[in-house]
């Protein structure tokens, strides 16, 4: 990957010779590595056990929970929060649980329709809840810094499944609890 970054710096022109480009490539591989770490988590290591037995059959909703990721179509990130809710049918996930995953998907080349989507899918897997919502509103710097180049333009996309796709009470009560 090194050489790889050390290849396109050469490409655009820039002399890898000169003193602030000297460790670049380096540098530039173990930042694009961290920032694409979701390749090399499992889910069962992200979960760690931490599913608890649980007689609350209410919504739990975790809001604001920062998200990065990067434009599989441009490379660059795009950056925003996700908020997510779930019915517990039995079982309830530890809070920071719910946060790893948001982050284990995020850290992957995405797009954010299916993000939010693979969030949604895998809670509701991993819970065996009765239902799961995922809001996704972010901010994609392959829009702001090229093409369009729109700064206050934000994406939002949202995955419902089970009663929150069937129930539009259930739907509705998540997303006034997430409204600002």
């Amino acid at each position: 990957m090194e050489k790889s970054f050390a290849d396109i710096i050469t490409a655009i022109g820039e002399d890898l010779s000169r003193p602030g480009l000297k460790d670049t490539p380096k540098r530039a591989a173990k930042a694009f590595e961290f920032l694409n770490k979701g390749y090399h988590q499992a889910l069962d290591e992200v979960i760690n056990n931490a599913l608890f037995p649980s007689d609350a059959s209410e919504m739990v909703v975790v809001t604001d929970i920062e998200l990065y990721s990067m434009c599989e179509h441009h490379l660059l990130p795009f950056i925003g929060k996700a908020h997510v809710a779930y019915i517990p049918n039995g079982k309830v996930l530890g809070l920071s649980k719910i946060a790893r995953i948001v982050d284990m998907f995020g850290r992957r080349l995405q797009i954010q329709e299916n993000l939010t989507t693979e969030i949604a899918q895998t809670i509701e897997q991993v819970t065996g809840a009765s239902g799961v919502g995922v809001v996704i509103e972010a901010q994609h710097l392959c829009m702001m810094m090229r093409g369009v180049e729109k700064q206050n333009s934000f994406m939002r996309t949202s995955s419902m499944q089970g009663c929150f796709r069937d129930n539009q009470a259930t739907r509705s009560e998540f997303l006034s609890l997430i409204k600002k």
